[in-house]
């Protein structure tokens, strides 16, 4: 069977306008995607060239392919379980920082550079007061970035229209605030002067952006299966859902230059992203933190079992549309358009998501994604949203066992355990605490402010309806105890 490669693709030659700091599955199945269909549909005509930020791993199975690759997305689409491949053909090349250091420099000097997209993890973007210019590269990526934009800056003389535009994807708070910030603390340290600061701040554009679609990777399990289906070999084909949103916030506007909505695809620009992050912060993951841990108390194991469990499915509809949705911003039929995309992506068939790796963290995360609706709503309406307070008691139901092993609290479900992990502060209380009389417990619990940031027993009625919400899960079991509110 031949390997894909640009032959088989029928790629076309374009001028480079992007460059890559990451290789992964994400980038590949979401930037590149759509840039591809852009580019398909004469919007975008620029191609791609993706940089290996790290100095381990090889970009052989890349070069094998011509940097050709298939993107498959799986799931719901018009109510019908579907699979949608795509030869995408938008990357020109892939080049190593390290092991190609003159030749990922000389991408600096390409004229129609305009864009540097990158995805080198959350711990990707940080300051290192360590980083030193002279490498070849600098270790961190803020540093690479730094050292490739002040090559571009001389190559050019400093002409202020070869600034380039950033679009970070890393999953922070303002990452290009985050990235710019660090990009002017390494030009001080390293002294690069103040034409570069100059340049940097008013010719080069630093965007915040929201992404989101789950990438499920490269199909490793059934990779023979999936050439057969293609008829041809790809080594680096990825896998994810249909569903995809880009939200890009930039200081100034990109949006002809980047006509991605124009070809139809999932991109918002915008001054301000924070009402789409809450929107998905809220609903999507705060819809999975309130019903996974009930979930896999009654009996569920994986997302799309339990919206095939009525009882479940219910809850998590109740707690989205009945006490989430009231109390955000954005227009009612564009919130209740998500919501219905979201629970369409729970339902989708190929794609297996663990409750217990959902689980993972679920204080902070229930600080983070339900604590807000729940305060917004008992602020706006005057009483406690019912199945948001029952997703406190079935975290603390959920949080039950009194032996830390292997830095897991272990529980217990129908005989069997279940490793619950956290960090050691968060389980080292629930070993000491979760035998407790009920309302000692959700009095010691609502009281953490180092888990909330504040004493929710303080919150009117909240400490008396955990109480009572675990009570009734510890005397009748989840399932029951669960019913009796949705």
């Amino acid at each position: 069977m031949d390997r894909l490669n640009k032959a088989m693709t029928g790629r076309q030659v374009r001028p480079v306008k992007v460059v890559q700091f990451g290789e992964g599955n994400f980038l590949r199945a979401f930037v590149d995607y759509m840039i591809d269909i852009a580019n398909e549909q004469g919007r975008f005509d620029g191609d791609i060239v993706l940089v290996k930020p790290i100095s381990f791993g090889n970009l052989d199975n890349f070069h094998s392919q011509d940097c050709q690759y298939t993107v498959s997305l799986r799931g719901i689409v018009d109510g019908e379980a579907k699979v949608i491949n795509r030869q995408v053909t938008s990357v020109a090349d892939a080049v190593a920082a390290y092991e190609e250091y003159d030749k990922y420099m000389e991408l600096a000097g390409i004229n129609t550079l305009r864009f540097v997209v990158s995805n080198t993890t959350e711990a990707g973007i940080v300051f290192d007061a360590q980083d030193r210019f002279e490498l070849t590269p600098p270790e961190s990526f803020p540093g690479k970035l730094t050292k490739f934009l002040y090559h571009r800056f001389e190559l050019f003389h400093g002409d202020p229209d070869k600034g380039l535009v950033m679009l970070p994807v890393e999953l922070i708070d303002d990452n290009g605030i985050m990235l710019k910030k660090c990009v002017m603390q390494l030009t001080a340290l390293w002294n690069l002067g103040e034409e570069f600061k100059s340049w940097v701040e008013n010719s080069c554009v630093f965007t915040s952006t929201l992404v989101d679609r789950i990438v499920t990777g490269y199909p490793k399990d059934t990779e023979a299966i999936e050439w057969e289906k293609l008829g041809y070999e790809d080594r680096i084909m990825v896998t994810g859902e249909p569903f995809a949103l880009w939200v890009i916030e930039s200081p100034k506007d990109i949006s002809k230059e980047l006509p991605l909505p124009e070809a139809g695809l999932p991109v918002i620009f915008t001054d301000n992203q924070k009402s789409y992050k809450q929107r998905k912060v809220r609903i999507l993951n705060g819809a999975h933190t309130s019903f996974v841990l009930a979930s896999y108390l009654c009996g569920n194991d994986i997302v799309k079992q339990s919206m095939e469990d009525e009882d479940i499915r219910n809850f998590m509809t109740r707690t989205i549309y009945d006490e989430v949705i009231p109390t955000l911003t954005l227009p009612e039929e564009e919130l209740k358009a998500f919501a219905e995309e979201v629970v369409n992506r729970f339902n989708n068939p190929y794609v297996k998501h663990a409750l217990l790796a959902i689980s993972l963290n679920s204080v902070s995360k229930w600080r983070a994604r339900c604590m807000p609706s729940l305060l917004g709503y008992a602020e706006k309406f005057g009483e406690l949203p019912k199945h948001l307070t029952f997703s406190l008691a079935a975290l603390m139901a959920f949080y039950h066992g009194t032996e830390i092993r292997d830095k897991a609290l272990i529980g217990h479900r129908d005989g069997q355990e279940y490793r619950i992990m956290d960090d050691m502060e968060v389980l080292t209380f629930f070993r000491d605490h979760c035998e407790e009389e009920s309302r000692v417990f959700a009095e010691a619990f609502l009281g953490q402010e180092n888990f909330f940031g504040q004493d929710l027993n303080r919150v009117a009625g909240l400490t008396e309806a955990v109480t009572g919400y675990l009570e009734d899960i510890r005397k009748n079991g989840m399932r029951a105890s669960l019913c009796r509110i949705s």
